[in-house]
């Protein structure tokens, strides 16, 4: 689901605690369970983000169709630029939007901590979760992790 979205709505939290929301384009590192997104050089949401790294998401399919509702709600962390896990960013980002190139910018990573998808098919609901633990991946669903990460 995650690969095949372009997709978010990404919300922080500003200085008042107040939360603040913005969309963006997004690729994917299911390997390591990463978000990657390239903001405008001087955007609101990445001088929140600088101050306070915490974000929480979601992503609905790129075509709706509403007798099969499913979507992801996420929580995770921005990584600070210099992190080893950001190493590969730019490739994997251009590399599924390449008219980025001809914007400015830095392309960003969110490391994602937790993930929960909602599955409505034709009325029967089925929700999936997955969370990142220091001493590995938990997964109350391992049958269809694939599904999510796919």
């Amino acid at each position: 689901f995650l690969k095949k979205q372009t997709s978010a709505s990404v919300s922080c939290v500003n200085d008042m605690q107040e939360p603040y929301s913005f969309s963006c384009f997004f690729a994917f590192n299911a390997e390591h369970k990463l978000l990657y997104y390239k903001p405008a050089p001087s955007s609101y949401h990445s001088r929140l983000l600088s101050k306070r790294p915490k974000v929480a998401g979601t992503i609905m399919p790129d075509k709706l169709n509403k007798l099969a509702i499913r979507g992801i709600q996420f929580a995770g962390d921005l990584l600070a630029e210099d992190d080893p896990l950001c190493k590969n960013a730019t490739d994997i980002y251009y590399r599924k939007f390449p008219v980025g190139l001809a914007i400015p910018g830095v392309v960003y990573t969110i490391r994602l901590e937790q993930l929960k998808m909602t599955n409505n098919i034709l009325g029967m609901m089925e929700k999936l979760c997955w969370q990142r633990e220091e001493i590995g991946i938990v997964n109350n669903a391992d049958a269809d992790s694939k599904t999510i990460l796919a």
